[in-house]
């Protein structure tokens, strides 16, 4: 029996004519079915032409907005030290470069560039952005709204606030109007617009979630909003506006738990501040801080009770600089803060944002509390030494829900002061051991700290700080040395 495959050869014009005979009739069938089959045409309800744009629409308010918004390109040099030593070559490169890679270094300078957003606030060209943005940049270009291209000079920077201001020389800007980001309050309408990537201009928008956020370890000085409009990356010193168009932030970080993109937590730095750090900078060429001398501790629930207060007013002051204002005038470590100039003061944070915010050379009242008896001081407030902003900072690690289980201490001996870096005068006993899983270790008490005082009671040894826990009951008090810095940590 001959195979398919060979009738088709032997005999091709008969088969290639049945083939296309069948085509052709198949295909005039479907031809007729078709024609027999027309669906009948659609009838569509269409807007009326006349109709404006959506009523709910923030595309007026985008509009205004947009041409103040710019895309920030900087880049920086920055030095490899990678050889070929620390770098292995492959063997087959090798046979050509030598064993000793023939000093086959990597360059040992290569460009880092990175891309941001700002925003225009004056029409002299100045913009303002994040520090971050441009950090060490010897390069900055900024692409206007219009597609201009123009090279951008720093003008100064604030890393403690993350905030920078740069100038372009350009005619015909259309600079933001500066809204008061005082009266911003949660529920707000906001958009935050940027131009990341250089893809163009992004609008994304939702509400104010939260305002004065600090403590997140973010920058040194945080006052953060914080909105669940996305501010993806590539935002960074874009605008955050009212539903007025209005700035009321520069847009600055995000929480993405390791995705990279926004979870709808995002925070920007408050135009008053922004607008604060930038007349500094203008005037003076950097940013001038006041300084109290203090450093403040939030009270706990525990705190409160080892302190027999009722309430959880005020601040704890854990410890004051020598040499300082507060030390000037009188305040001790141990003293509640309850305001200044007659403003409450509870949060730690917000204390360290408005000093900061004064003048040195600034009077300031404050109330305080010692001993259960009310007090009154005036302070003079200095210029913040350059190597004592952590006096003023807030220490989270505070708290707790036992007594000192799980904790083991030792005679503070002058070669354990050198160890830890104290002056050999420190008084007080050291932590040499502390139990991971206790809620010592939880309230922030770590090993290596100097417990030197407990219920307010100095402790020289460990026979004295035994002695004061017995006492001291289930809920001590306790005063630590921490790199030579003191503060509280209640235990309940």
């Amino acid at each position: 029996m001959k195979s398919i495959t060979s009738l088709v050869k032997s005999k091709p014009a008969m088969l290639v004519l049945g083939f296309a005979l069948g085509a052709a009739g198949l295909g005039l069938a479907r031809t007729s079915e078709r024609a027999l089959s027309v669906n009948p045409p659609a009838t569509l309800k269409l807007a009326n032409p006349s109709e404006g744009p959506s009523k709910n629409s923030f595309a007026p308010l985008v509009k205004q907005v947009l041409p103040s918004v710019v895309n920030i390109s900087s880049s920086k040099v920055v030095k490899n030290h990678l050889s070929s030593e620390e770098l292995p070559m492959d063997p087959f490169f090798r046979q050509f470069f030598g064993q000793d890679g023939g000093q086959f270094n990597m360059p040992r300078e290569s460009r880092e560039k990175a891309l941001g957003s700002g925003v225009v606030v004056s029409p002299e060209g100045y913009i303002l952005t994040n520090n971050h943005v441009v950090d060490g940049a010897t390069d900055v270009e900024v692409t206007l709204a219009d597609k201009r291209v123009l090279k951008a000079k720093v003008i100064g920077t604030d890393p403690k606030t993350d905030v920078a201001v740069l100038k372009i020389n350009a005619s015909n800007l259309d600079p933001i109007t500066i809204g008061d980001s005082s009266k911003v309050q949660v529920g707000d309408v906001a958009l935050a617009i940027g131009d990341p990537f250089g893809v163009g201009e992004t609008v994304t928008n939702g509400i104010i979630s939260a305002t004065g956020r600090g403590g997140l370890g973010i920058e040194d000085y945080e006052d953060f909003i914080q909105t669940d409009a996305p501010i993806n990356p590539g935002n960074s010193g874009g605008a955050l506006v009212n539903d007025r168009g209005e700035l009321i932030g520069i847009n600055t970080a995000i929480i993405s738990h390791g995705s990279g993109g926004s979870q709808g937590i995002g925070f920007a730095v408050p135009s008053d501040l922004a607008r604060q750090v930038m007349n500094e900078i203008l005037k003076t060429g950097h940013v001038t801080r006041a300084y109290l001398g203090i450093y403040p501790q939030d009270i706990t629930p525990a705190m409160a009770r080892a302190f027999g207060e009722k309430e959880m007013a005020g601040i704890v002051i854990g410890d004051v600089s020598p040499d300082s204002p507060a030390k000037a005038a009188g305040l001790q470590r141990g003293d509640i803060l309850l305001d200044v100039n007659g403003k409450p003061v509870n949060d730690s944070n917000q204390l360290r944002m408005s000093i900061s915010m004064m003048q040195p050379g600034t009077d300031v009242t404050v109330k305080y509390l010692r001993n259960g008896s009310d007090h009154t001081a005036t302070v003079k407030l200095a210029e913040m030494p350059n190597d004592s902003a952590s006096n003023d900072s807030t220490d989270q690690n505070n708290g707790g829900n036992k007594a000192l289980e799980g904790v083991e201490v030792a005679n503070l001996t002058p070669s354990i002061a050198r160890e830890l870096s104290v002056p050999s005068s420190t008084k007080g006993v050291v932590v040499t051991d502390i139990d991971p899983a206790s809620k010592m270790a939880d309230s922030g008490l770590q090993k290596g700290d100097i417990i030197q005082e407990v219920n307010h009671q100095p402790v020289n040894n460990v026979s004295e700080f035994e002695n004061a826990i017995h006492q001291g009951g289930s809920s001590p008090l306790l005063l630590v040395n921490r790199d030579g810095r003191t503060f509280f940590i209640a235990a309940s």
